[in-house]
């Protein structure tokens, strides 16, 4: 079949020719002030819209969501088995090989005893289980707020000349700590973070890094007499000053 060129020539332009439609955008509906703020406080503190679920259901099961909500094992346990829990067993081995002597560094650098580590390291990852649902975040004591906890009492109290007054304080403590901590999360102001920048963040880590590796110098070097103070000059005056311990 052969095609002529000039019927070709004769049907392009009219093949080329666009049909342009216009739509209107339609604005969209005017809201107060009030809901404007409803709308953004939703958005900050419910993004994940956890009441979505709760909408035309039955109240006997807006009970049972609610629960799962809070209690997410209540969602994951009833659908545990063998092979999940032999999974479990190797991860858990592996993590407690890092977890138990960095949970007795930790409690070191708190000025406690090594058994306040070891169980830092034990009982917040049951209590996570229970009441959360990652499986990549990582939960038990930091080593910055060790040290800072460490630092705090023992301007006030001697870890040596008065043990146990030293350990109820950092009970005390550690326990304001952990109720600031849940009222944050039980009125959602994780977003809060956000407002830091990455060049804060990424100070604050490396400040931290080189504050605990200043502190190691006292185990390190077998000083017995050593400040209190956390920053560098302090640490390096105090490293030289008994250098011949």
């Amino acid at each position: 079949m052969e095609s002529n060129p000039s019927t070709m020539q004769e049907q392009s332009p009219s093949c080329l020719e666009i049909t342009m439609e216009v739509h209107s955008v339609v604005p969209p509906p005017h809201k107060s002030t009030i809901q404007k703020l409803k709308t953004r406080l939703k958005e900050t503190l419910f993004p994940d819209d956890p009441f979505r679920q709760f909408k035309g259901q039955p109240t006997k099961k807006k009970w049972v969501l609610a629960a799962q909500y809070i209690f997410p094992i209540l969602h994951w346990g009833p659908n545990y088995n063998l092979k999940l829990f032999k999974s479990d067993i190797v991860s858990g081995v592996t993590i407690a090989s890092l977890a138990i002597p960095q949970g007795i560094s930790y409690a070191k650098l708190a000025s406690l005893p090594p058994i306040v580590g070891l169980y830092s390291s034990f009982v917040p990852p049951l209590v996570y289980a229970v009441l959360g649902s990652s499986r990549d975040i990582a939960v038990g004591p930091v080593s910055i707020a060790s040290l800072i906890l460490g630092s705090m009492l023992t301007q006030q109290v001697s870890p040596t000349g008065d043990p146990v007054l030293f350990l109820q304080l950092a009970f005390t403590a550690t326990f304001f700590a952990g109720l600031f901590q849940a009222s944050l999360g039980f009125l959602r102001l994780g977003f809060i973070i956000d407002f830091l920048s990455k060049a804060t963040l990424i100070g604050f880590m490396a400040g931290a890094a080189i504050i605990v590796s200043l502190q190691q110098l006292k185990s390190l070097l077998g000083i017995t007499h050593f400040t209190k103070k956390m920053g560098f000059i302090p640490v390096m005056t105090s490293v030289f000053h008994n250098s011949r311990e």
